[in-house]
């Protein structure tokens, strides 16, 4: 068994938002299949482990982790990597870590299940949406702009927090093309050595989707 086990499945950034971590330290982890569109995060089994009946769920050395942040938090101690070098990184990093959860996945996410899984087409929920990563995106890309990480000059947690579902492309349905430093830095995170699509890391559960 590996020293990390995740529970997670590809369509799921949140869950892409620690594979990626683990995945480019090199940890010895493994990917465990969650079968989210056949309703296995609300069984009695999946509910004993995370009671938010959530992916992604970390397993390691006897502790049970959920909620992307908490985990990611974990991994930068455990992994001896991409976290902050001072008190002050730290704080930036989680400062932007929580305006992922609430302001910047939050909407995008939403967003593309609606669209991309769903298949509700445009409306007015999705608009609002859109609205809502409008202002995030916008904020976002002002603070890249001459910056190469989000917090220091090397990928920290929050790189990894905030990039997760861009990385999804088309399934976003949303241009990149008004927000070049975010495209610039999306390209970095990609050009890291070793770094993988959520779909070659994870298994995919989407109905005919290829696994």
């Amino acid at each position: 068994m590996a020293e990390f086990r995740l529970h997670c499945f590809g369509e799921s950034g949140n869950s892409y938002k620690a594979a990626l971590p683990l995945h480019l330290a090199g940890a010895d982890w493994e990917p465990v299949f969650v079968d989210f569109f056949g309703g296995a995060q609300r069984s009695d089994a999946f509910r004993e482990l995370n009671e938010m009946a959530e992916a992604p769920v970390l397993e390691h050395d006897g502790l049970v982790l959920t909620q992307s942040g908490v985990i990611l938090d974990y991994l930068a101690e455990k992994l001896g990597r991409y976290g902050g070098g001072t008190p002050e990184e730290e704080r930036e990093i989680l400062r932007w870590i929580l305006f992922d959860n609430h302001k910047f996945t939050s909407y995008a996410a939403t967003r593309r299940f609606m669209l991309a899984f769903m298949g509700t087409g445009e409306t007015p929920v999705t608009e609002f949406l859109g609205q809502r990563m409008k202002s995030a995106w916008t904020v976002l890309e002002k603070h890249m702009e001459g910056r190469a990480f989000v917090v220091g000059d090397r990928p920290t947690i929050a790189d990894f927090s905030l990039s997760a579902y861009l990385h999804y492309g088309d399934e976003l349905a949303w241009s990149f093309e008004p927000y070049p430093a975010i495209s610039a830095w999306v390209e970095r995170i990609r050009a890291l050595p070793g770094w993988k699509h959520p779909y070659e890391l994870m298994r995919r559960g989407f109905p005919g989707a290829a696994t």
